[in-house]
């Protein structure tokens, strides 16, 4: 069952962990809950570019300590390319991103093999899960099902990827702790959207010493008409009968509420850890130089997804790997996906791999999905910078003539 389907199973605010927490005494006493916080654009966009890049990414299973795909591992497709029957894996992990950016948790159900491997991972509602412990001192998974029963789930069944937390059972919610941002937010949104829908400002007004009857009024009403629109603009302004114009200027408090929106951006920006420029807002200051936005677009790869990755990372070596598998195999999710868009510094990065013996050129003809050469397998160095002594010591004997 796919996290997002709502209605099949009772709202936050109903039931669960989340119930006792989500809504509760914000500043402005509205409710907040993950579909509600999606309603505001900054966390949208912020869940959306943290959710979509991760499913992005190749999560690949690779041979322990070469780097080499372990195409023939079982897990190989389950995690790169379908991890159930009903998801590709964009959509899995796109999935996983937006249960930790909105709940701080994720969690899928194992459906199991015969001979104990996992045969799919069936995504679970997180709002719909509480974890609790046996008298054992084994986590247990509680869902609500759609028709408000509960199903016991043991922990052998779960996997599960925590957000951050000060190491207990559940990863710890943005949504929750940002609640009072997010409520002020919407209440802001909703105050502009009335101050606008109620109708709209005037830009100025016509003045007069004395009373004006009805035709003048319509006489009044259809002159001031031919100078309304951009092709009228500069247009010179007659007026008789002692009538003044007036310019009116935006009330301070609402141009206060402008700058009180921009800087809710910023905030909600805080919550989950994304420079606001990569959400198309420009903050008071920020750079807009295109090597500084490089460098932020960096730190974000290395800070922000970086930390996301290796959660997850670290959840798939726990519950999905067997003792075995950790011997052979390694799982992670390929970075360099983030350079594909960027030829310039791709062509870079390969050349200096290759060039320094770190990666053969089939390896790198391997990143841009070209097939390998003959004699590409070996390693490489350049030697421009030899002693002189031994210039032409490492050429190959010639020859010898027939």
């Amino acid at each position: 069952m796919a996290w997002w389907r709502w209605n099949s199973v009772p709202k936050l605010s109903e039931s669960g962990f989340f119930g006792a927490f989500f809504g509760q005494g914000t500043y402005t006493g509205r409710s907040v809950d993950p579909e509600k916080a999606l309603t505001i654009d900054s966390v949208w966009a912020c869940t959306k570019l943290l959710s979509e890049t991760l499913g992005t990414l190749p999560c690949l299973v690779l041979e322990q300590g070469t780097n080499k795909p372990a195409v023939d591992h079982p897990y190989f497709e389950l995690l790169h390319d379908m991890p159930n029957l009903d998801m590709t894996s964009v959509e899995y992990w796109e999935a996983v991103g937006m249960g930790l950016c909105l709940f701080g948790n994720a969690y899928s159900e194992k459906i199991m093999r015969p001979d104990g491997r996992v045969a799919a991972l069936n995504l679970l509602q997180p709002g719909s899960i509480t974890v609790d412990r046996d008298r054992a001192g084994r986590r247990v998974y509680l869902e609500t099902t759609g028709s408000g029963k509960t199903r016991t789930l043991s922990e052998d069944r779960i996997f599960h990827v925590r957000g951050m937390s000060f190491g207990g059972d559940t990863g710890l919610s943005p949504v929750e702790y940002g609640r009072h941002t997010m409520a002020a937010t919407m209440a802001t949104e909703e105050t502009s959207g009335r101050l606008f829908g109620n109708g709209m400002a005037a830009s100025g007004v016509l003045t007069s010493d004395q009373l004006l009857t009805a035709k003048q009024r319509a006489d009044l009403k259809a002159i001031m008409e031919t100078y309304v629109g951009s092709s009228n603009a500069g247009k010179l302004m007659i007026l008789e009968a002692g009538l003044k114009y007036q310019q009116l200027v935006m009330d301070p408090q609402k141009a206060q509420m402008l700058e009180v929106r921009q800087y809710q951006v910023e905030q909600i920006c805080r919550w989950f850890g994304v420079p606001s420029i990569m959400i198309g807002h420009h903050a008071s200051g920020g750079t807009t130089w295109g090597s500084g936005v490089e460098q932020i677009m960096l730190a974000f790869s290395k800070q922000g997804m970086r930390s996301l990755c290796k959660r997850v990372e670290a959840a798939i070596r726990r519950d999905l790997l067997t003792p075995e598998d950790r011997k052979r195999i390694t799982v992670k999710f390929n970075m360099d996906g983030l350079l594909r868009g960027d030829s310039a510094s791709r062509a870079a990065f390969l050349s200096t791999m290759v060039n320094v013996g770190i990666m053969t050129r089939n390896e790198a003809r391997g990143h841009e999905n070209l097939p390998a050469k003959a004699g590409g397998d070996d390693l490489t160095v350049q030697s421009a910078m030899l002693p002189i002594q031994k210039l032409g010591a490492a050429l190959p004997a010639p020859s010898p003539q027939g």
